[in-house]
């Protein structure tokens, strides 16, 4: 086991992009879990094109060292429109009438029937969201472990995000049930993982992208950039939504990282006062001073906030609840301008909740439009977060391989990963 030096924002696809090409986000592009595509003057968070990390990638440079190299990704993210030779990620479907149901995509596509056939659908409401539970993961380590049997990939690739769930609702207490439940459950899934993975010759290596740590402070930072007359806001039925054309400034919040993008440049230093003054934020980097944390990149804001220890940033950017556009209220990660872990708890205002999502369950099956509205406006339920470096090394992140020589040194650079996994595979 040795300690990981991870990357600024530690997040999933920013690190596992890095663990893929070796190289840090400003190289890679990877800014975060999602930035304004400048070019739509649009927010996107959670993409699958691997299309949008720049690099080579592990398996590409596996390739070059041998011609029958392959490499299986389950469930690593940028999964889509990837070299890879077999891939699983999530996919819903997207019904006309506003029905989601769970899926996956795969290559090869038959894959997911094989799966299916054997697995179930995917679970994708124990995913993420209020109803997350080991099934999903569980789910994606059996299929890894039917790839590796049928497909004998040279590299396989797995991500099993159980932990990061009640981590960030409870914060890292391992004195709290849930959280000592988690670790057993985790613990159990990957360990059988790997027992398979060694039975069939293989060798394993074990990464943490991040630490969490705990905190109790939201920073509401777009709700600060609104009272300054910079952020612009969309009425629509009722609603406000976040208008990034019309916006002097706004952030994309991830965790405990805020990107803020400012339309002019004379615009920056009152933008800048404005984030360095809220409280909560410990360092705002702007222009060229991003290099210092890997993030001199076109897709980074023109600014980026980094939150204290014991603090996150919202996206929220409402001022009154009840303005607050209806998938606020919702599991919608893909319609949200930032990162909202709210998303892990149930509204507590909602008396019987089994009831309450039943309800909206079989409205939805009678062919009746249900939103499925349970999710609270309450940063303060958060009680863990990311993004930052840890500030102790006993919280941050690790790497344990099973072959001792692999690990030589103390600490390993997340952007020597890459290496580390075709030194496994070639010596």
């Amino acid at each position: 086991m040795a300690r990981l030096e991870t990357v600024t924002p530690a997040v999933t696809c920013s690190v596992q992009a890095t663990f893929m090409t070796g190289v840090a986000p400003e190289q890679h592009g990877i800014v975060g879990n999602g930035w304004l595509f400048r070019d739509q003057m649009e927010v996107l968070l959670w993409r699958q094109s691997n299309r949008l990390v720049n690099g080579e990638k592990v398996w590409e440079a596996g390739k070059k060292r041998d011609s029958s190299f392959t490499c299986a990704n389950m469930f690593w993210w940028y999964n889509m429109a990837s070299s890879h030779d077999i891939g699983a990620t999530p996919r819903p479907i997207y019904k006309a009438d506003g029905r989601k149901l769970p899926d996956c995509y795969t290559v090869p596509a038959q894959l997911r029937e094989r799966l299916i056939e054997r697995l179930g659908p995917f679970p994708l409401f124990q995913f993420w969201g209020p109803a997350t539970t080991i099934a999903s993961t569980r789910w994606i380590a059996e299929a890894t472990k039917i790839v590796m049997t049928d497909h004998d990939p040279t590299l396989t690739l797995a991500y099993l995000p159980h932990l990061d769930y009640d981590l960030q609702r409870f914060g890292p207490d391992e004195t709290c049930p849930a959280v000592r439940q988690s670790l057993a459950e985790i613990d159990a899934v990957a360990g059988d993982l790997a027992d398979a993975a060694q039975a069939l010759g293989r060798s394993v290596v074990v990464l943490s992208e991040y630490g969490i740590t705990p905190v109790d402070r939201p920073i509401h930072i777009n709700r600060a950039l609104r009272e300054a007359g910079l952020l612009a806001i969309r009425e629509e039925d009722g609603a406000e939504l976040l208008d990034p054309m019309a916006s002097s400034a706004f952030a994309i919040s991830d965790h405990q990282i805020a990107h803020v993008y400012v339309a002019r440049p004379e615009l920056l230093p009152d933008v800048r006062r404005l984030v360095a003054s809220l409280s909560g934020v410990e360092h705002v980097f702007g222009g060229s001073e991003r290099g210092a944390i890997g993030l001199d990149h076109a897709r980074s804001g023109e600014l980026v906030a980094m939150a204290d220890a014991r603090s996150w940033f919202t996206y929220y950017y409402w001022k009154d609840d009840r303005r607050a556009p209806d998938f606020a209220r919702t599991v919608e990660i893909h319609r949200k301008p930032g990162y909202d872990p709210v998303e892990l708890f149930l509204d507590p205002s909602i008396t019987m909740p089994k009831v309450a999502i039943g309800k909206r369950l079989l409205l939805r099956k009678l062919g009746f439009r249900a939103l499925m509205d349970v999710i609270p406006l309450d940063a303060s339920l958060v009680r863990g977060s990311h993004g930052r470096l840890t500030e102790s090394e006993a919280d941050g992140p690790l790497v344990i391989a099973s072959r001792p020589e692999l690990l030589d040194r103390e600490r390993i650079a997340a952007t020597d990963v890459k290496q580390l996994l075709l030194d496994t595979i070639f010596g």
